[in-house]
Formats: C-alpha cells, sequence, structure tokens
C-alpha cells in the first residue's frame, strides 16, 4: 500500500486515480439530491404533511453542514484513508434506514445521517489536493469537481427514473449497494495519509473558530458560494414541484430528462479550474454570480409556461455554481497544507448552511407567492454576492 507524504506532492497524480476520485465524490455526494424529485412520492407514503415536505431536504443539508464541522477536520488528525471508508459506512446504514422508512420521523432521521455521512466527498479533495502539485492543483480539483457535480445533476433524473420503474425505496437501497461496492475499492485503491498532528479533536475542533476569524479570503469565498448554493437549492427544490403541476404535467420521466438537461452546466467545473491556474480567478468569480442573477431573470420567462426558459436557466445556474465552487477550493487549497481539511471543512459549512436556507424556504415561498416569489428570491441570492464581489 502506498503512502502519501503529507509534505511533499507527488510530481502528478495519475489519471486512473483522478476518475476514481471523481467517481467516487460523483457517487457519494449523489445521496445528497436523491431525495428532491421524489419528495411528493415519498411525503404522503410516509405520512409528511405538505408545507414540512422540504424539510426532507433541508435536514440533509443540515447533515452535511454537521459532519462538515465535526468529521471533515479530521483529515488534519487521523489516517485518511481509513476515516473516509468509516464515513461511507455510516452513509450506508442511513441509506437502509430510508429504504425501510415507514414514519415521518424515521426518514428524516434518515435524511440527517445521510447528510453527515457524505461528507466523506469532502475529505477525498483535500486528499487529492495533497497528491497534486501547485501548478497543476487547479486542474486536478476541477478534474474531480466534474465528477462530483455530475453526481448532483444526474441524481435527480436517475432518482426519477428508478422511482417510475421501481419505487422511491429502490432509488435509497441501489445507492446503499453502490457504496458497499465503492467503500472496498476504496480500501483497496486508496493510498495512506497519515498527517504530522500535535493536537487532539476538540483543539482541533476549537482551532475552526480561529482559522474562520483570521483568514477573510476563506470567509469571502464562502460566502460567494453560499449566496450561490442557495438559489441552487430553491431552484432544484421547487423546479421538480412546479414541472409535476397542473401548469407542465410532467411525468417522472419527463422531471427527469429536465434535470439530464441541467446536467450539462458540469463543463464548467474543470474549465474554471483551468481559469483559476492561470490567474484569472477574480474575473471567473465575477461572471460566475453574475450568470446566476440573469439565470433567475430568465427563470422568470419559464415560470410563465415556457419549459424551454426554464431549461435554459437551470444550465446557465449550474455554469454559475459548479464555476465558483472549483475557485473557491482551489483558492483556499494554497493557504496551507496542514489545515486544508479544517480550512475546506469551513468554507463547505458556510456554502452548504446556505443551500440549506434556500431550500428552507422553498417550500413556503412557493405556496405563498408562486414561481415568481421563488424566482425573485433566487435572483437576490446571486445579486447579494455579486455586489459583495464588488468590495473586493
Amino acid at each position: 500500500m502506498n503512502t502519501i507524504n503529507p509534505s511533499k506532492p507527488s510530481e502528478s497524480m495519475p489519471k486512473w486515480m483522478i476518475f476514481l476520485f471523481a467517481c467516487a465524490c460523483g457517487l457519494i455526494v449523489a445521496n445528497l439530491y436523491y431525495a428532491q424529485p421524489l419528495i411528493s412520492l415519498i411525503a404522503p407514503e410516509i405520512g409528511l404533511d405538505e408545507t414540512a415536505a422540504s424539510l426532507i431536504v433541508t435536514l440533509t443539508q443540515l447533515g452535511y453542514c454537521l459532519g462538515l464541522i465535526l468529521l471533515v477536520p479530521l483529515g488534519d488528525l487521523l489516517e485518511n484513508r481509513k476515516l473516509i471508508v468509516l464515513t461511507i459506512c455510516g452513509g450506508i446504514l442511513a441509506l437502509f434506514i430510508a429504504m425501510l422508512a415507514k414514519t415521518p420521523a424515521m426518514f428524516l432521521f434518515s435524511s440527517l445521517i445521510i447528510g453527515i455521512g457524505s461528507v466523506s466527498v469532502q475529505m477525498l479533495i483535500p486528499m487529492a489536493a495533497h497528491i497534486t502539485p501547485e501548478q497543476n492543483r487547479g486542474r486536478t480539483v476541477g478534474s474531480i469537481m466534474s465528477g462530483l457535480l455530475m453526481g448532483i445533476m444526474l441524481a435527480r433524473p436517475i432518482a426519477s427514473l428508478i422511482a417510475h420503474s421501481f419505487g422511491w425505496r429502490a432509488v435509497f437501497g441501489a445507492s446503499a449497494i453502490l457504496l458497499i461496492a465503492l467503500s472496498m475499492i476504496l480500501w483497496l485503491l486508496l493510498p495512506k495519509r497519515k498527517p504530522h498532528a500535535t493536537h487532539h479533536y476538540f483543539s482541533l475542533i476549537a482551532s475552526l473558530w480561529t482559522l474562520l476569524w483570521n483568514t477573510p479570503i476563506l470567509r469571502r469565498r464562502a460566502l460567494y458560494q453560499a449566496s450561490l448554493f442557495a438559489s441552487f437549492t430553491l431552484f432544484w427544490t421547487i423546479t421538480p414541484i412546479l414541472l409535476a403541476g397542473p401548469q407542465f404535467k410532467l411525468s417522472q420521466q419527463g422531471i427527469a430528462l429536465f434535470a439530464l438537461a441541467g446536467a450539462l452546466g458540469v463543463i464548467a467545473a474543470p474549465i474554471a479550474g483551468r481559469l483559476a491556474d492561470r490567474g484569472h480567478t477574480k474575473i471567473a468569480t465575477g461572471f460566475s454570480l453574475a450568470a446566476a442573477a440573469i439565470a433567475f431573470l430568465i427563470a422568470q420567462l419559464g415560470g410563465s409556461g415556457s419549459l424551454i426558459w426554464l431549461v435554459i436557466a437551470g444550465i446557465v445556474l449550474d455554469l454559475g455554481v459548479q464555476s465558483n465552487v472549483v475557485l473557491g477550493q482551489r483558492t483556499i487549497y494554497l493557504l496551507g497544507a496542514e489545515v486544508r481539511s479544517r480550512l475546506n471543512a469551513l468554507y463547505m459549512t458556510i456554502f452548504f448552511a446556505g443551500g440549506a436556507i434556500g431550500s428552507a424556504i422553498a417550500s413556503t415561498a412557493y405556496i405563498y407567492g408562486g414561481w415568481t416569489l421563488v424566482a425573485w428570491i433566487g435572483f437576490a441570492f446571486p445579486a447579494a454576492g455579486f455586489i459583495f464581489f464588488l468590495t473586493e
């Protein structure tokens, strides 16, 4: 078994390993999004009230945030391969609980734990950054993020297609089986990485506040992405409900095809990584924030009955969100290898908190203001981020 020297990355990360990391990230992160297009199927079967249905998405996001704060920093303390595989095993258990859930409490609990278990993604990405030298880091992280973002975008159509043929419970069962296979592959093929740690767990967690306070670029990048991810989760929580409603009357298969079109935005991640490696992070950030805001102006047209405009809005939104997350990660990974896992945990926690806010207000906004209110709130998030960007 190979071992990574924490202080000295190899000359290049093998292509097969980049592919493995990308596939692993995609398979793991998809679990955060399987439930989004299935809310209208899951809620009535487990007895969850319509006004509380978006809690399924919100608790998954909150679980992810908890895992980011409590588990991801352990990448700076414990052997990484073992930590990653054990975290995936927690997610596997939660998926089986979701598959068997009969009550709202049981399913919502599993949603929270699915979120916590999915943070193994944010242990894999810093590990890849450790392996890769600085001059190629943006490209490598961008390529791996393509897999992660493909998992995000394909999760919805795949979930819809499986649920259409086999029911929604099969989605969670199939994912659990895939993760069992993945955990075994990662155990066999991942190199070992043991950090040179001089602190214990509680001092590690306590250091998060110090890092956040003393790293203004981390706060700025995280707030940019929080504004984008709030709009992202808002859009993708409500769009399936809009498409299944009386205006569009799409089936689960139709909703799946719509989400599949949105996956075209995945091409942005490697492009953003290359731009960052060439020193164009600032202009690319401005473009990402502006694109997300423009997407919701386009979405206003889609709400009047045009499916084409909705598809275009989804693609443009995903381009902006996916570009900016790579730009942010590449920036914070330059700040120090010894704190990389903690910096990544803080970055992801803040921007997923933004996502939790977006999904939490989604149902209420749609019930009281329809698609028009949803689209204007979606516009406000990246617009506020862009105004903040102008102070950079």
